[in-house]
C-alpha cells in the first residue's frame, strides 16, 4: 500500500509540473472530455428514455435541430477552456447559454458545464464574485424545475438540483481552501529554512568575532610584551649580558604562553581528516585569580603596577572572570604600548554588591593613548563589547592628575532574577 501511494503521489507531482508548464492542456482535455461524454450522445442518439415518465418528460421540451444543438453545445462547452483564466467569464457565458437554452424549452447533457464552471469559480476565482454566481445558478435551477413541472414535481427538482449545485461549490471551496493550507505550509517551510540558514549565518559570526576578540586580546598583549623584552635585552647585552639573558628567556616563556593560549583558542576551529571535529587540549579559561600572573609579565617588560581586590572576588561566576582578565588584559597592553616602560599603573578589582568595578589608571603621557570613540581602535571596543555583556559600560580617557584612565563597570546582577 505504501509503494502504490508514493507512486501516486510522484504521478500526481509530475501532472502539477506538466499543468504549469502548459496549462491549456489539461483546460483542453477537460473540453474534450467533456464533448466526448455529454455532447456526442446527443449529437448520435438524441434523448432516448427509458420508461413513461422520462419519455413524457422529454416530449414536453423543444426538440432542436443539429446545427442548434452543436451550437449551444458549443456556447457550453467550450467556455470551460477560460475556467481558470477567466472563472467568472466562463461562468457568465455558460449560465447565459443555459438561460436561453431553457427559456427555448431544450434540454442537452452538456448543461453539467454550468456544475463545471460553479466548482471552477469556486476553486480558482475570487470569493467576492461567488454571492452572484449563487444567486444566477439559484436563478437558472429555479428556471428548469418550472419547466420540467410537467413530470416531476417542481420542488423535488429545485432539491436535486439545488443539492448538485451546492456539493459543486462546497468541493471547489474544500479543494480552495487545502492549496491554501498546503501553500501555506509550503511558505512557512522556507521561511523556516530561511530563517535557519540566518542563524547560522549569525552563530558563525558571532563566533568569528569572539575568536577575533580572543585572538587580538592574545596576540597584542604578549606580542606587546615580547617587544618591550626584546628592546630592553638589547640596549642590556652590553652593559649587563645577564639580564639580556633574562629577557630572552622571559620572551621564550612568553612567547610559549602565547601558543598554548593561541592553540586552545584555535583548538576549536579544526577538524579531523574524517571531517569529526578534534578535540583541543582543555585548559581553564583565565580568570581574576590569573591577574596576579599577568601583572608580574608585564612587570618584567617594564610596568610597575600595583593591584589590589576588594570584595569576594573568587566567587564570580566564571564568564565574568574571563570578561574581566581581558579588560585588564587590554587595558595593560595599550598602557605597555602607549606609555611605555618604567610607567606606574594602579590596577583594582572591586564588588562592591551586584556591581563590579575595574580600574586600571596610569601616570604615563597622555599623548598616544587611544584617541576619541570615532577613532578608538578594537581593543577598546571589544572591552565596552565584553562588558556590555553583562550591563556593563566602559570608559577611557585622561585622568584628573594625568595620565590615562580606564575604568570599566559590571552588572552581577543573576540572569532572569533571583529565586
Amino acid at each position: 500500500m505504501g509503494p502504490l501511494v508514493a507512486r501516486i503521489a510522484r504521478g500526481g507531482q509530475r501532472l502539477r509540473q506538466a499543468d504549469r508548464a502548459h496549462p491549456w492542456v489539461l483546460d483542453a482535455a477537460v473540453v474534450v472530455v467533456a464533448f466526448l461524454i455529454f455532447c456526442l450522445p446527443d449529437l448520435l442518439h438524441g434523448h432516448d428514455g427509458d420508461g413513461d415518465g422520462p419519455r413524457r418528460l422529454l416530449r414536453s421540451f423543444t426538440r432542436l435541430p443539429p446545427a442548434g444543438m452543436l451550437a449551444f453545445q458549443a456556447g457550453l462547452v467550450l467556455p470551460l477552456l477560460w475556467r481558470r483564466r477567466r472563472p467568472m467569464v466562463a461562468f457568465g457565458v455558460i449560465a447565459a447559454v443555459f438561460v436561453v437554452q431553457w427559456s427555448l424549452g431544450a434540454v442537452l447533457r452538456a448543461d453539467v458545464a454550468l456544475f463545471i464552471a460553479l466548482y471552477s469559480l469556486a476553486l480558482h476565482g475570487s470569493l467576492r464574485q461567488l454571492p452572484w454566481a449563487c444567486g444566477v445558478m439559484a436563478a437558472g435551477m429555479t428556471l428548469v424545475a418550472v419547466r420540467a413541472s410537467a413530470a416531476v414535481s417542481v420542488w423535488d427538482a429545485l432539491f436535486f438540483l439545488l443539492s448538485t449545485a451546492i456539493a459543486a461549490l462546497a468541493l471547489g471551496l474544500m479543494v480552495r481552501t487545502r492549496r491554501a493550507q498546503l501553500a501555506g505550509l509550503r511558505d512557512r517551510a522556507a521561511r523556516l529554512e530561511i530563517e535557519r540558514d540566518q542563524r547560522s549565518r549569525l552563530a558563525a559570526a558571532a563566533e568569528r568575532a569572539r575568536v577575533a576578540r580572543e585572538m587580538h586580546d592574545i596576540v597584542g598583549h604578549n606580542l606587546s610584551v615580547m617587544i618591550t623584552l626584546a628592546d630592553a635585552g638589547a640596549y642590556a647585552t652590553d652593559a649587563a649580558p645577564e639580564r639580556g639573558k633574562e629577557a630572552l628567556q622571559l620572551i621564550g616563556d612568553t612567547g610559549r604562553m602565547a601558543l598554548g593560549e593561541l592553540r586552545r583558542v584555535l583548538g576549536v576551529l579544526r577538524e579531523d581528516p574524517d571531517g569529526a571535529p578534534s578535540t583541543p587540549e582543555l585548559s581553564p579559561q583565565p580568570g581574576v585569580a590569573d591577574l596576579e600572573t599577568l601583572c608580574d609579565g608585564v612587570r618584567t617588560a617594564g610596568l610597575d603596577v600595583v593591584y589590589r581586590t576588594v570584595g569576594d572576588v573568587d566567587a564570580l561566576d566564571s564568564g565574568v572572570q574571563l570578561a574581566v582578565y581581558r579588560i585588564v588584559q587590554e587595558a595593560l597592553t595599550n598602557t605597555l604600548k602607549h606609555a611605555g616602560a618604567d610607567t606606574r599603573v594602579k590596577l583594582s578589582v572591586v564588588v562592591e554588591g551586584t556591581r563590579l568595578t575595574v580600574r586600571v589608571r596610569d601616570n604615563g603621557p597622555v599623548a598616544g593613548q587611544p584617541g576619541p570613540p570615532n577613532e578608538e581602535g578594537h581593543g577598546l571596543v571589544g572591552m565596552r563589547e565584553r562588558a556590555a555583556l553583562y550591563g556593563g559600560r566602559v570608559s577611557a580617557g585622561p585622568a584628573p592628575g594625568g595620565g590615562w584612565d580606564v575604568e570599566a563597570t559590571l552588572d552581577l546582577t543573576p540572569r532572569g532574577g533571583v529565586r
